[in-house]
């Protein structure tokens, strides 16, 4: 079940959540981050439970190689985001304008994996992402874009995550997709 992506939106969302929840300070950022640590941990712990589902096999070199390209193109994107909004000195879009990015990334992916589910991320870190730069836009402090754009994505992410590990579980009876 690790291999359905599971691990990548717990870790991810994780990120994401430590993103998000820079904009605390003190107790709540030490709180905010234990909770961000344990649910991250029990969607990992929870996929390693769930038996992989009938009919799915190891992914072939095909699809692998399909999704390392469009891995490396996000990365890439995300490197050109991280230096033209340090450059033009709008460092406060990075998060945003990654979201989208890695928003975007899972559109590909649909195919690659078979997966329509997929169009869920890509739809709600997109919406982050616009989001985000509309409280830039409006002259919203970076810390709330941090914090709109951070919790949004995280908890897109850990909400596939837990969507995927429920429809595992059940068979796919219970979520369609």
């Amino acid at each position: 079940m690790f291999a359905s992506g599971v691990g990548f939106l717990a870790g991810f969302g994780f990120g994401w959540w430590l993103l998000g929840t820079s904009a605390f300070d003190g107790s709540a950022r030490g709180v905010s981050l234990a909770v961000g640590a344990l649910v991250s941990l029990a969607l990992v712990l929870a996929a390693r439970r769930v038996p992989p589902a009938p009919g799915r096999g190891a992914v072939s070199a095909t699809r692998r190689r399909r999704f390392r390209q469009v891995n490396v193109v996000q990365w890439l994107l995300i490197g050109a985001v991280v230096v033209g909004c340090v450059r033009t000195g709008v460092p406060v879009l990075v998060g945003p304008l990654v979201a989208v990015v890695v928003g975007l990334h899972f559109l590909p992916l649909v195919g690659v994996f078979e997966q329509p589910r997929l169009r869920v991320p890509a739809a709600l870190l997109v919406t982050a992402g616009v989001a985000g730069g509309v409280v830039w836009g409006v002259g919203g402090p970076a810390a709330t874009v941090r914090l709109v754009v951070g919790l949004v994505s995280a908890l897109s992410l850990w909400g596939v995550a837990t969507w995927t590990l429920v429809g595992a579980a059940t068979g796919g009876r219970a979520v369609p997709e």
